[in-house]
């Protein structure tokens, strides 16, 4: 069987994707001209998104301003819901899971019980309903909101991956691009995430170049920081104090698992992968597969890994009492916005909610 070059088969799909980016174009048009209307709000709204399809670390930016804003403003997070099995606007309780809230949301309100955390697809209505709620939110954090232009942000962040650039994509389907590139004018920041942790200022200049970032806007680098494993609730394991393994099984659904990748190699001297496409509903059969996989690997000191996002997925019951008896653990991560930008974009997100909390005070 002949397999096409992918640069072939992004040649077959240009039509289509020149198709798909002038609908996106007229769309983002008439926002422009006003036919289609945008709303505002009078507390703080900060949008993080980007112009892709995904793999740029939204959920554990969000996290990063969750800890930025700290506990004394009470925040929401407002979120798609993507791939859950509910409708409408939901607000989340310890009863719900991934099927009512979605992956991202649900491991949002795990790692910030405290904080108010909805699903919502339609972002206008969502925060309408958020300020009905008691107590009522103080600032809103809209996750994957870049082309939801019904809303318009105070604040809005553009993230892309350091690894594929926005300005090396391409519309889809051919690409992951949502919208034509010049869509990312409209971002106030632009973060470039996944960094390494150490940048040259030639690379710098070189991706400033590439993204053309206009004289408003902000262009900042952020990196990925991954914790110590955290065996997953409700398996039959304990890890084991040390963190060298001989083999590591990498089951994950994620759009790009090379920072991952790296860090645990680190930690073995044999990696395996088995990698899904990003938001991958797991099934028996992939479970299966894993166990088949893991016992293959004639090695007794092995172990699973997974990502906190996977794991939301995998905690459902009919694929937990699958599992249960594997030693899985996922990898927690967190964001570090790089050293010489981290003042300037933590005091622009800090400014921009103290200013606008006051202005909405004196009226």
């Amino acid at each position: 069987m002949y397999f096409y070059p992918v640069s072939f088969v992004r040649l077959i799909l240009v039509p289509f994707s020149i198709l798909y980016g002038v609908i996106t174009w007229v769309r983002n048009k008439l926002f422009d001209l006003k036919v289609l209307s945008t709303r505002e709000f009078d507390i703080p709204v900060i949008s993080v998104g980007n112009l892709s399809t995904g793999g740029t670390g939204k959920t554990p930016h969000i996290e990063y301003m969750m800890r930025l804003l700290g506990d004394d403003l009470k925040i929401a997070i407002l979120s798609r819901g993507y791939k859950r099995k509910s409708k409408g606007f939901i607000l989340a309780a310890p009863e719900h899971g991934m099927n009512e809230l979605g992956d991202e949301a649900a491991q949002l309100k795990q790692n910030f019980p405290n904080a108010i955390v909805a699903v919502a697809e339609k972002r206008v209505y969502g925060i309408e309903k958020l300020l009905e709620t008691e107590p009522v939110p103080r600032v809103i954090l809209l996750d994957d909101a870049f082309q939801h232009r019904y809303v318009k942000p105070g604040v809005s962040i553009l993230l892309t991956d350091f690894y594929q650039l926005f300005s090396e994509d391409f519309m889809l389907p051919s690409g992951t691009l949502r919208e034509f590139k010049s869509g990312a004018k409209r971002a106030d920041i632009i973060l470039v995430t996944k960094s390494p942790k150490v940048i040259s200022p030639f690379t710098k200049r070189r991706i400033k170049k590439q993204l053309k970032p206009t004289k408003r806007q902000h262009l900042f680098f952020s990196r990925i920081r991954h914790g110590k494993l955290i065996v997953m609730p409700g398996i039959e394991f304990n890890k084991p104090k040390s963190c060298k393994f001989s083999s590591i099984l990498l089951f994950a659904g994620i759009a790009n698992p090379y920072p991952l990748e790296i860090y645990l190699k680190e930690m073995c001297t044999d990696l395996r992968k088995m990698i899904f496409p990003d938001h991958h509903q797991f099934t028996l059969e992939d479970v299966k597969k894993l166990d088949e996989h893991f016992k293959s690997i004639f090695t007794k000191n092995k172990i699973i890994v997974t990502t906190q996002k996977d794991m939301m997925r995998l905690m459902l019951p009919h694929l937990m009492d699958a599992i249960k008896h594997l030693p899985i653990c996922y990898v927690p991560i967190e964001v570090v916005i790089n050293k010489e930008d981290r003042e300037k974009f933590n005091q622009l997100i800090l400014n921009y909610v103290e200013e606008n909390r006051r202005n909405n005070s004196l009226h």
